[in-house]
């Protein structure tokens, strides 16, 4: 088993360097940041983007625009969602779910219970990377309720099935292109919306949170790899879940595999050394809130390049973890 860290392609490496050659010196917005924009636009369906400088000002800026409170998935989520809303002085609540996915029964019956009026429902495009979330059921009842669906499409930009990432079921999305992120660029961040007062409302956030010339360069080469990276990442998590025992969601899309444990500490460790990818560790351990709240053990799939998610290397991977933990 031979397996390698995520990093940016050769051709997104080779569109940074000449970015880092070539400081644009114009007035106005810099082409490659206006073409990075239109890029995201394709991929989104919004009228409006906005780059930043990572995923976390994305989140920053969005909610800087907003009144709290805040609905965020009692597991499953980011925890950027909480620590940006605190760094704000902003309200959150915590809807209940179904280890980390917010099924529509369950978010109506929360909204039609609540005292306040919420502003937004957070929520990444699959919970805990693992299971992709019903966003248009979602989208459709938060349109009902007078919320927004902020979607954090970090793991999902290119869905091929335009299930995710997709301006027809989220009022906002937003998405860091840091690494190892489905637009590996190594850092960077983006707002896609047809709401253009959320970048009114937070202009000062967004010029100082600006992502550069470089980034952006980074992101128009990255972006066409998007949807082929989502592809395989997802087909080589189905068929772990499918060959490993005890896995969460294991009927759903999703990038990385979260399996039930009765030591996840041991078996993390011992896992650790049996899987890693030239010397860096894919293996997270929970309960954790950006995962499962549940004893288990999680392989980051989406952490590796996409070259080594070979049909082999999946095998020796289900057999190290089977001979692990089973």
């Amino acid at each position: 088993m031979k397996l390698a860290f995520k990093k940016p392609s050769n051709e997104t490496q080779k569109a940074m360097s000449k970015a880092a050659l070539n400081p644009f010196v114009g007035r106005g917005i810099n082409p490659q940041i206006k073409s990075a924009e239109e890029k995201i636009q394709e991929l989104t369906g919004h009228k409006y983007v906005k780059l930043v400088n990572s995923g976390n000002s994305a989140i920053l800026t969005v909610m800087n625009a907003l009144e709290s409170p805040f609905i965020l998935p009692d597991q499953g989520g980011w925890s950027g969602f909480k620590k940006m809303a605190q760094i704000l002085d902003k309200n959150v609540i915590f809807v209940p779910t179904e280890k980390g996915i917010i099924y529509p029964d369950l978010l109506e019956e929360y909204l039609n219970q609540l005292s306040v009026q919420a502003s937004a429902l957070f929520l990444t495009s699959f919970a805990g990377y693992t299971a992709e979330q019903p966003l248009k059921e979602l989208y459709d009842i938060c349109c009902e309720n007078g919320v927004l669906l902020i979607e954090d499409a970090s793991g999902s930009v290119g869905d091929p099935l335009k299930k995710l990432c997709n301006s027809q079921q989220a009022h906002v999305i937003i998405a860091s292109t840091g690494s190892p992120k489905t637009v590996n660029v190594g850092n960077g961040g983006f707002i896609s919306t047809d709401k253009n007062e959320i970048f009114q409302k937070s202009a000062f956030l967004l010029k100082t949170l600006k992502a550069d010339a470089i980034t952006a360069a980074g992101m128009i080469a990255e972006s066409k790899n998007a949807s082929s990276n989502l592809i395989k990442t997802i087909y080589a998590c189905d068929y772990l879940k499918k060959n490993i025992p005890n896995t969460y969601h294991s009927d759903k899309r999703g990038i990385n595999v979260i399996i039930s444990s009765m030591d996840p500490k041991t078996h993390s460790r011992i896992l650790r050394e049996k899987i890693n990818a030239e010397g860096r560790s894919i293996i997270t351990t929970c309960p954790l809130y950006d995962r499962l709240k549940e004893k288990a053990v999680c392989l980051e799939i989406k952490n590796l390049d996409t070259l080594c998610l070979s049909k082999e290397n999946m095998k020796d991977i289900r057999d190290a973890v089977q001979s692990t933990m089973f």
